[in-house]
């Protein structure tokens, strides 16, 4: 079921099967910034990434001595979330740990997603709540998937010096790394960009990428913070781009005894909370 929230300028509307973003329009001219979705080409549009981000090595990892499996990115974005509320301008969903996520994933956990109207900009603040008896490891992500065209770009506030992480054909990353900015601002996004799949990039000084057109027309600024890793991806040649703030990362090809060992994993005592969010703001 979709839930919609407005303000004066803008108009949202999230589903609760995964607590995805479905639509982002504005009032004054009705235009849709967000990717509707096209399974002939990608059925997604804002999946939330949890508890894992990518690919885990033959989707297995082991904690406390026992083997679990988790697909791609995770189980939360195909899960029924509960709305625990819906006023004008803000909407907050939830999903809790249960039998079904256990087998999977042995934490005792509650995700929150937040979306909220402000102004002209939309925020979305994932929050994950620790339920378990002691510490727990994830990796929490977001995933927008923004209309444009090809010949549109990507401009960071600072000039960037970047390599992106290479992954293989089991979305495994690799030892290989390619540049990507050279002291630069701008990633145009062409029909190829994307043909060796995501851009993984790290250590990026920018708080915030704007995606810009020749137009100046329906431009986007995207605040993502202090994520160690910002994902860029789509379809090669397809009318859109996902701007992806990760807290975590492909699985490379070591093996690792533990799931504690990951790279970039996140951890959280009992207790604990953990928030990460992100603003899309129409200029």
């Amino acid at each position: 079921m979709y839930y919609t929230i407005e303000n004066e300028f803008l108009t949202a509307q999230i589903n609760d099967f995964g607590a995805e973003l479905h639509s982002l329009k504005t009032k004054s001219d009705d235009h849709e910034y967000i990717w509707q979705g096209d399974p002939s080409v990608w059925y997604g549009q804002a999946p939330v990434l949890f508890p894992i981000i990518g690919r885990l090595l033959g989707d297995k990892y082991r904690y406390n001595g026992t083997e679990y499996t988790l697909q791609k990115h995770g189980f939360a974005r195909k899960r029924q979330f509960e709305v625990v509320s819906c006023e004008r301008n803000e909407a907050v969903f939830v999903l809790r740990n249960d039998a079904d996520t256990l087998a999977s994933y042995p934490f005792a956990f509650e995700l929150y997603v937040k979306f909220i109207l402000l102004g002209r900009s939309l925020h979305a603040i994932h929050t994950v709540v620790n339920r378990s008896e002691g510490e727990m490891y994830f990796s929490i992500g977001g995933h927008p998937a923004f209309n444009c065209a090809i010949g549109d770009w990507l401009e960071f506030d600072k000039n960037e010096t970047l390599d992106t992480e290479t992954i293989d054909d089991d979305s495994i990353r690799l030892a290989e790394k390619k540049p990507v900015l050279q002291g630069e601002k701008r990633i145009t996004i062409t029909e190829h960009l994307f043909d060796h799949d995501a851009l993984i990039l790290s250590g990026i000084h920018s708080k915030a990428v704007t995606l810009r057109n020749e137009a100046h027309a329906h431009e986007v600024r995207f605040t993502f913070g202090d994520v160690p890793y910002l994902g860029i991806w789509a379809k090669p040649g397809a009318p859109y781009v996902c701007i992806e703030p990760w807290c975590g990362v492909n699985d490379d090809r070591r093996q690792r005894a533990d799931i504690s060992e990951k790279d970039a994993i996140q951890r959280l005592p009992r207790g604990g909370v953990f928030d990460l969010a992100y603003t899309a703001e129409i200029l």
